[in-house]
C-alpha cells in the first residue's frame, strides 16, 4: 500500500491535469449536448414531415449505435481520408452527437405530455410557430425534463472514462499509467471509482437541489 501511495504521490500532478481534462470534456459536451438537444428536439416537431424523419433518424441512430464506435471511426478512420483531428476534438464531436441524440428524446418524451389546446391557444393568438416553441413549448418541456436532463450530466462525466480508448489525456489514462508502473490494478482502478463516485455524488447533490427548486407545484416528489 506504501508503495501504491508514494507512486500517487509521485504521479499527483498528471492526476490533477487528467481530473482537469475529464471535467473539461464533461462541462463542454454537456453544454453542447444541451443545446444541440433543443436543436434536434426543435427539428423533430417541425411541420415537415421529411425534416421530421431524418431527426428522428438521427435520433435512433446515435442511441441505438455504442459512442465508442462513433470515436473510433472518427480518430482512427478520417486519417485514413486525409481529415486529422486532436483526440479533444474528436470526443467533443463524438458525444455531443450522442449526448443531444438523448436529450432530444428527453425533451420529445416531455412534449407529449403537454396540453394541445395551449399550442391551439397560442397560434390563434398570432403567435408564429417560432415564438410558439420559444415561448410555450420550451420554457415546459425543459422544466418536465429537468430529473432527465441532469441524469444525462451524471451519465456524461461516467462515459469520459472511454476516452482513454483515443488516447485523451484524462483522468483515467493516469490511472492507467499508474497500474502500468507498480502493477497494483486493483488499487488504480478501485482508486478511480471512488473519485467517479465522489464527482458524481456532487452533481447528484447539486441537481437534486435544483430539481426541487424547480419543480412544477403540486408534482414534487
Amino acid at each position: 500500500m506504501n508503495v501504491f501511495l508514494n507512486d500517487l504521490i509521485a504521479y499527483w500532478p498528471q492526476i490533477l491535469m487528467g481530473l482537469k481534462n475529464t471535467l473539461l470534456l464533461m462541462a463542454v459536451m454537456s453544454i453542447t449536448g444541451f443545446f444541440g438537444g433543443i436543436g434536434v428536439f426543435y427539428l423533430s416537431i417541425s411541420k415537415w414531415e421529411i425534416v421530421r424523419k431524418w431527426t428522428q433518424s438521427y435520433i435512433s441512430f446515435f442511441i441505438g449505435t455504442p459512442l465508442l464506435v462513433h470515436l473510433f471511426l472518427m480518430y482512427y478512420g478520417l486519417p485514413r481520408l486525409g481529415i486529422h483531428l486532436s483526440a479533444f476534438t474528436v470526443c467533443v464531436i463524438g458525444f455531443t452527437l450522442n449526448v443531444s441524440a438523448y436529450n432530444a428524446r428527453y425533451l420529445m418524451t416531455a412534449y407529449r405530455g403537454l396540453h394541445k389546446s395551449e399550442l391551439d391557444a397560442a397560434l390563434a393568438q398570432g403567435f408564429t410557430p417560432f415564438e410558439t416553441f420559444r415561448l410555450i413549448i420550451l420554457p415546459q418541456v425543459l422544466r418536465l425534463s429537468v430529473p432527465s436532463l441532469t441524469n444525462q450530466v451524471i451519465q456524461n462525466i461516467k462515459d469520459t472514462s472511454v476516452a482513454f480508448l483515443i488516447q485523451y489525456p484524462d483522468f483515467f489514462t493516469q490511472m492507467q499509467e499508474i497500474a502500468a508502473v507498480n502493477f497494483q490494478f486493483f488499487k488504480a482502478y478501485m482508486t478511480a471509482g471512488l473519485v467517479y463516485m465522489a464527482m458524481v455524488s456532487v452533481i447528484v447533490v447539486a441537481a437534486r437541489k435544483m430539481e426541487r427548486q424547480i419543480a412544477l407545484p403540486g408534482l414534487q416528489t
